[in-house]
């Protein structure tokens, strides 16, 4: 019965917030006219989009090393392909291989080179009883708005400040993709309801932190979200639950330590389906936001990064990927088909007791 009144529940929410971004987004589809429609692939410095950008060696964050740049941001889209109108933001590095594939789908994408060094300095420093350190950091990281203590990340060097930058540029540089729908009517920002936000572990973390704070059309997490000893993932969101969605191999460390399950659950993911195992289903798996794999892998290391395409990723028989419905259905699956609601996994804690402090030498 509770069960029953559950989903009933989730699927009002869901009908409302359907109608709530469809109202957002009323607007002509995006259409291409490119006279030569191909697929581009375009790189540009952010410090020579927006000469604002600074570097933060405090926190490893740089705009060069050696000589050599390091806030290089790279887009791509492809005018062949029917556009779905929304813009993929990857919240890590280079990777060219999701990125073909999101194009594929009919998506923009880019990644943006942000302050996010700060992990190595802070991420096993959050004071006792503070249980929303990483997440401030993050959501400062993310939005340059003054949201932590401990670092001083000014808005050209957030996230979401240099995706309006870049997409402002690329919708100059590249008009034959219309970058331009991305941007809002006043031209002030982006359309973050035409958003997916994006990433993996770390990346995966502060993109989930982001759409419980701003409203994005999706949120994709590979191997994550972590914060494991955090609130912040139960905090109320901005984007509705049943446009986030999780995927994990079952021998990363970030599963079996219990960090994965954790967060989906206080994210409220178990309103819309079980954890289903991609092997042993098809799309659309359920209709569930949480998906897992035990595919072969060589181990821990290689597990973590084999959700997302790349040389860890298993293969099949024929040199094709394993997960390639499993990534199509991450990014294009309608959110307001959801699965069955499920009770919460006794085995999942949501209290993880934390490690002994390293004792000094």
């Amino acid at each position: 019965m509770l069960h029953h009144l559950a989903r009933s529940f989730a699927l009002f929410l869901i009908t409302f917030c359907s109608v709530s971004f469809l109202r957002a987004a009323d607007a002509p589809a995006l259409k291409y006219d490119d006279p030569k429609p191909q697929r581009y692939e375009i790189t540009a410095r952010a410090s020579e989009i927006d000469p604002r950008c600074k570097a933060h060696p405090e926190i490893g964050f740089l705009l060069e090393k050696d000589g050599k740049p390091q806030d290089t941001e790279g887009a791509a889209v492809d005018t062949r392909v029917a556009s779905r109108g929304k813009l993929v933001i990857w919240l890590m590095g280079s990777s060219p291989m999701l990125f073909e594939r999101v194009n594929s789908y009919g998506m923009h994408a880019i990644y943006v080179h942000y302050a996010r060094g700060w992990f190595d300095k802070f991420g096993n420093a959050a004071p006792e009883g503070d249980s929303n350190f990483l997440g401030k950091i993050r959501l400062e990281a993310t939005t340059g708005k003054d949201e932590s203590p401990v670092v001083d990340i000014p808005e050209p060097d957030g996230m979401m400040e240099r995706a309006y930058q870049f997409v402002k540029y690329l919708a100059k540089k590249n008009p034959q993709a219309k970058w331009d729908y991305f941007l809002s009517e006043d031209g002030k920002g982006l359309r973050w309801d035409r958003v997916i936000i994006t990433g993996a572990s770390h990346g995966a973390t502060s993109a989930a932190r982001f759409a419980k704070a701003v409203k994005v059309d999706r949120c994709v997490c590979f191997c994550g979200p972590r914060d494991q000893y955090e609130a912040w993932q139960g905090f109320e969101s901005a984007t509705p639950a049943n446009r986030f969605f999780g995927f994990s191999h079952v021998l990363d460390g970030g599963w079996t330590g219990g960090h994965y399950c954790r967060s989906w659950e206080l994210m409220k993911l178990n309103d819309f389906g079980p954890i289903v195992k991609v092997g042993e289903a098809k799309p659309p798996y359920g209709n569930t936001r949480r998906l897992i794999t035990d595919a072969p892998v060589k181990d821990a290391n290689a597990a973590h990064g084999s959700v997302t395409p790349g040389k860890n990723s298993p293969k099949n028989a024929d040199g094709t990927y394993q997960f390639e419905d499993v990534w199509k259905y991450l990014f294009t699956h309608p959110v307001e088909e959801v699965g069955t609601p499920v009770p919460a996994d006794p085995k999942c804690l949501h209290d993880l007791p934390k490690p002994a402090p390293k004792a000094k030498k």
